[in-house]
């Protein structure tokens, strides 16, 4: 991936250390719903206190207890622009069948000379869009399947 995502792949990160860390944070979250923000102290004690976000704490939990799963995570901001690899990769699908749906105009997309890039938003707004059209179709042959008795 490049400099605007991070990528921690399944298990580089100590599973059981990473368990360790989501409970007491998660409890830590859930005895002060109040606090926007979160003061972390270390060897160095309040001197050297580090504050964050609530949000980021919540988000960094949520990677920990991925991690203690044995699972990878990739964190993107909204606004990245990616290769079409990784936007392949992200919907596990081949990169040529990926540069069909770009040309067919799916998903929209804009060249950098003679690369393409696809935003994460784009790319998260046909992954909803082909989820409905799957989920339309499921439905339809249930329906299809109830009327002709199967």
């Amino acid at each position: 991936m490049d400099v605007q995502a991070k990528r921690v792949q399944p298990g580089s990160i100590d599973a059981d250390m990473a368990g360790r860390a989501v409970r007491r944070i998660k409890d830590y979250l859930m005895r002060h719903p109040e606090r926007s923000a979160i003061r972390i102290t270390g060897e160095h004690g309040e001197d050297d206190a580090l504050i964050l976000p609530r949000e980021a704490v919540s988000l960094l939990a949520f990677i920990l207890a991925q991690a203690a799963e044995g699972r990878g995570v990739t964190v993107v901001p909204s606004h990245a622009e990616l290769t079409t690899q990784e936007a392949a990769d992200m919907l596990n699908v081949s990169r040529p069948y990926l540069i069909k749906l770009l040309e067919s105009g799916e998903i929209p997309y804009r060249l950098i000379g003679k690369h393409r890039r696809i935003t994460y938003e784009s790319l998260q707004e046909y992954r909803r869009r082909d989820d409905a059209r799957r989920r339309t179709a499921a439905d339809e042959l249930g329906r299809l399947g109830q009327d002709l008795g199967i």
